[in-house]
């Protein structure tokens, strides 16, 4: 039976997490000690190296945005480091599990990351009904900065760093890391047009590190155990471990961090305890209302980026919502089409009017069941053009799940 292999999830049950003493006395802060003696270009190198790849959804690689953004000019002279910890994505509940009984990872990850792209200001954008996951981080900030591992001339070096926390105020938008910069420059949660991207123009129009909180959790292991070491758990492609929560129709519903390449049988079966009242599995949300339907044809597939990607599914944020054989696939897809129509900023014309179109089309495929599948065809329709045409990540969303409905269940919608 496979068991849980642990990286972001590593101290969780082995100190206090209100306690930066116990933090140090089980090795905390150990990485930031040595990256601080290492130079920062020797840091990026490292990360890119270790091919983590960002755990917030789109996979991209850490090390190239630091590079990025270590290489970008600053106006003022001034960089910004950002942990993007607005877990909005239905289904995500990993990084609240970091901030609450791990908050010293966090903050360990961020100081390396901005120590290694010349960053001196650093926020936490959280979302406010993460009452916990904010006093802990609140808590772990005045500590860190109690033993010096946050301030001025941290560790007695000249490398300065304060972070500070920002509440978000619940918009799904806003874990968009562009709207977010909006929100944290004391704007209203509209997207911005890319290019150009937060690490040449950012918060206030200086280059900016955006990363989830995840993400930023690797970073002392990779600094601590090397490259090498990193890269024998998970995949080529995808090395490391992933934060996977599971939930909807299985017995042991939660969080299970593995090596990546695990596979969705072993996630549901193993680690979850199987469909609930001993029943069939039918179909599984990947990634939250932002992913991919699949069937049992995927349930062996390995869960990483890009053997998912051959599937026509993603990873995302590690979410899986479970459906077992008599949930109905139409009523999950109006759910979340309903989710888009409600979370939608309404800025760019084909995400306003669009989310509003695919949800009249589900209420008329309700009414008149003879036109499903000629409706499932105007939904893709639709869904594509809002893809195209978009501003940010929510209207180039739809397309996920109904393209993946009609892949696999078809026959079923």
């Amino acid at each position: 039976m496979p068991i849980e292999k642990r990286i972001a999830l590593k101290n969780i049950g082995k100190y206090k997490s209100s306690s930066i003493d116990e933090y140090l006395k089980i090795g905390g802060y150990k990485s930031v000690k040595i990256a601080l003696k290492t130079v920062p270009h020797n840091i990026i190198n490292t990360i890119i190296d270790s091919k983590l790849r960002g755990r917030g959804g789109a996979g991209f690689p850490t090390g190239l945005k630091e590079k990025y953004t270590k290489e970008a000019d600053s106006s003022s002279g001034h960089k910004y480091i950002i942990c993007n910890a607005d877990e909005g994505e239905p289904g995500t509940f990993k990084d609240r599990i970091i901030m609450e009984k791990d908050p010293h990872v966090l903050l360990e990850g961020m100081i390396i990351a901005a120590y290694a792209i010349g960053a001196t200001k650093g926020y936490i954008y959280i979302r406010g009904e993460y009452t916990d996951s904010i006093h802990m981080l609140r808590t772990a900030i005045t500590q860190a900065k109690n033993k010096g591992f946050l301030g001025k001339n941290i560790l007695n070096t000249k490398f300065n760093l304060e972070i500070k926390i920002k509440l978000g105020a619940g918009s799904y938008l806003c874990g968009e890391e562009l709207t977010l910069l909006e929100s944290l420059e004391g704007k209203r949660g509209y997207p911005r047009i890319k290019p150009p991207f937060p690490a040449e123009k950012g918060l206030f129009g200086e280059p900016t590190l955006v990363n989830n909180v995840e993400t930023f959790s690797h970073i002392p292991y990779i600094i601590e155990h090397g490259t090498e070491n990193y890269k024998l758990i998970g995949t080529e492609d995808s090395p490391g471990t992933k934060i996977f929560t599971i939930s909807g129709d299985v017995n042991k519903p939660g969080y299970y961090e593995t090596a990546m390449g695990a596979t969705l049988r072993e996630l549901i079966y193993d680690f979850a305890g199987g469909i609930k009242n001993n029943g069939k599995f039918k179909a599984a949300i990947l990634g939250g209302a932002a992913g991919t339907f699949v069937d049992k044809s995927v349930l062996d597939t390995p869960m990483a980026f890009d053997t998912l990607k051959e599937k026509g599914a993603v990873l995302g944020s590690g979410a899986i919502m479970v459906m077992s054989e008599d949930r109905p696939i139409f009523d999950m897809l109006l759910s979340i089409l309903e989710f888009f129509k409600h979370e939608s900023c309404g800025k760019c014309v084909p995400c306003r009017i669009g989310t509003s179109q695919l949800v009249l089309l589900m209420e008329n495929a309700k009414k008149d069941s003879s036109n499903k599948k000629k409706i499932l065809n105007q939904l893709l329709f639709e869904a594509e053009y809002m893809a195209k045409t978009s501003l940010c990540p929510l209207g180039q969303s739809p397309i996920l799940p109904i393209k993946s409905l009609k892949q696999y269940f078809e026959n079923q919608f």
